[in-house]
């Protein structure tokens, strides 16, 4: 059984191919080479959180890439990098505002009963299947240290 995700991106594959849109179709050529990938790899047939979390970390990457290459006064590369975030955003949940991810932390603390540092590591558990793809874990993870700190 294919992930609806997986299906998804397999037929926007083909839609460019025939619309002949080279660059929208190696991005999404880039994205089912790294899911196939991840199954080679670990031998299991991918679920769309296990996409998610590939697309999450590939626009990671590439926005990594843009700040180097622009730093490096490469903006024909940094644009290219800009378009393929753009393409791999449309496959990743609508992001949640400011409020809805601190709704999510306070009712995470309240069903865990966090108290402090020492359960960082059950909070972001909790978080992390929820938020996955929706919001910048790196924010989060700061937002949660204040929380238990304060």
């Amino acid at each position: 059984m294919v992930s609806a995700l997986i299906a998804q991106l397999k037929d926007q594959q083909k839609d460019a191919m025939r619309a002949k849109d080279k660059p929208r179709l190696g991005t999404l050529r880039l994205i089912l080479s790294e899911v196939k990938q991840q199954e080679v790899d670990t031998r299991t047939e991918l679920n769309d959180d296990d996409v998610i979390a590939i697309l999450t970390k590939m626009v990671k990457q590439r926005k990594d890439s843009v700040t180097q290459f622009e730093a490096a006064g490469r903006d024909d590369l940094a644009t290219k990098e800009l378009a393929e975030i753009t393409v791999i955003e449309q496959f990743l949940p609508q992001p949640l505002s400011e409020a809805e991810v601190n709704d999510l932390i306070d009712q995470a603390i309240a069903d865990t009963g966090a108290a402090g540092m020492q359960d960082m590591g059950k909070l972001m558990g909790v978080l992390k299947p929820l938020l996955q793809g929706r919001a910048d874990m790196g924010a989060v993870s700061g937002k949660v240290r204040t929380k238990l700190t304060a």
